[in-house]
């Protein structure tokens, strides 16, 4: 067996494991970066495997860091090191005139700073905005992946003031302005502009960014538009740049920079520990179900089945006809019926980042199926693309959703006094009284109004 010094540097993130093997000069033999999906043990032991098949069984001295690493080091036996140290020793070895370090991870952003010998450290750990979960979360609103967001911004012209502080705040601000035709460019843009914005000023909190920056973690790594977007908004030359090789990889490498030489094991040793079961849930707790019983669920299913709308086949219908489009904030859906409100064909699908797209998609499909003896007499839209579908389609009308609620609600019981909405990003409990919307209380993503 060889029995040089080899230190073992393991990274448990939230969303990610990262391992580095370095040598006795601190050169990196062998690194990887997984996402662990919440199996931290088995994604650790595929990338510990890969390690071995190409290094053969080292004899390691190995240390865990990062906000999932204590639980796994107290069961595998390994040194745990706060990822802060981990993090500033790697670059005190590696970027020693690093004045200040941005970290953004799976979950959580850091800023560190280094000033006369001291280290300040600032992060958001309790929620996951302006992170890389966030972004990931912004991406699937546009159809792509964080890449696709970083290919997108490349070529951006406008940006929007997004909040980046959580991310139904920010899907609030990013949908309207999908259904309103902004392009997935400027959006994205938009985005990271907004991981930007939330950082310096949700950590920062008014501290100076000053001297030679370093980006650091798998967001700042890999999405060069987002770290683009950091040095544009921090007014960096490329003198006060930080360039790191393996900049995703720092809390890893400094954990490994602080292994202990009196804890050591083989490679094959790690992998038998890894192959142990080790319990690493955690408890949940769960609320009260919604009906304690089968027959209490059936007979709520029985009572709001009471009103239903009549169908009819809009193949064989003659006359005039009323289009209605809801263009929803994640779904689009239209409606067409007859003289005496019969439904005669309705239409419903996300808006796949285009309400626009999935409305012509409907139009298309009615005309298709519309006779000769059926006429359109009047159109109207609502919701929070009625502007953007009355101006496209040339529509008679647009109507508050509100008031539209109300006269669907009143169509099948004029004595309505109370409509509950819950929609893809609000919540709306509508009061009527005399016949007219009296308030109406919306929760929009956590806000009340």
């Amino acid at each position: 067996m060889d029995n040089r010094y080899y230190t073992l540097g393991i990274d448990i993130g939230s969303t990610t494991v990262k391992i580095a093997i370095l040598d006795d000069s601190n050169k990196i033999l062998f690194s990887d970066y997984k996402r662990h999906f919440a199996n931290i043990r088995e994604t650790l032991s595929d990338l510990l495997d890969e390690s071995y098949n190409q290094l053969g069984n080292l004899k390691l001295h190995p240390m865990i860091t990062g906000s999932g690493g204590l639980t796994l080091a107290n069961h595998l036996k390994v040194p745990f090191v706060q990822e802060v140290i981990s993090v500033a020793t790697a670059l005190k070895q590696l970027a020693p005139k690093t004045d200040v370090a941005i970290e953004l991870g799976g979950e959580d952003a850091k800023i560190i700073y280094f000033e006369g010998g001291n280290v300040e450290q600032r992060m958001n750990g309790i929620c996951a905005g302006g992170t890389g979960s966030f972004i990931d979360q912004m991406a699937s609103l546009l159809q792509t992946d964080a890449s696709g967001l970083n290919e997108y911004a490349k070529d951006y012209r406008s940006l929007y003031t997004i909040a980046a502080r959580c991310g139904v705040f920010a899907k609030s601000d990013i949908q309207p302005l999908i259904n309103d035709g902004a392009t997935k460019e400027d959006l994205s843009a938009s985005i990271f502009q907004a991981v930007v914005n939330q950082t310096i000023s949700g950590l920062a909190c008014g501290k100076p960014i000053r001297g030679h920056v370093a980006f650091l973690g798998g967001p700042l790594h890999f999405l060069s538009e987002l770290k683009t977007a950091f040095i544009r908004t921090l007014k960096l030359d490329k003198e006060h740049i930080i360039e790191t090789e393996h900049s995703h990889l720092f809390a890893a490498i400094g954990s490994a920079m602080n292994a202990k030489e009196d804890v050591a094991y083989t490679m094959e040793e790690m992998l038998g520990k890894l192959s142990s079961d080790i319990k690493m849930e955690f408890e949940v707790e769960r609320m009260e179900p919604l009906f304690s019983s089968p027959e209490e669920y059936e007979a709520f299913k029985k009572r709001h089945a009471g009103h239903h709308v009549k169908a009819g086949s809009l193949a064989s219908y003659k006359g005039g006809c009323f289009l209605g489009i809801d263009a929803g904030s994640t779904t689009t859906k239209a409606a067409l019926v007859g003289e005496d409100g019969t439904l005669l064909y309705s239409f419903y699908s996300n808006n796949d980042g285009s309400p626009l797209k999935t409305a012509i998609r409907a139009i298309r499909e009615i005309y298709a199926l519309m006779p000769a003896d059926a006429k359109i007499l009047r159109s109207c839209s609502t919701g929070y693309g009625e502007a953007l579908m009355k101006a496209a389609f040339l529509l008679d009308d647009g109507e508050v959703e509100t008031v539209a609620h109300y006269y669907a609600a009143a169509f099948f019981d004029p004595d309505v006094d109370c409509i509950l909405d819950i929609g893809g990003q609000d919540m709306k409990c509508i009061k009527i009284k005399n016949q007219t919307v009296e308030s109406c209380v919306i929760r929009w993503t956590g806000r009340r109004f």
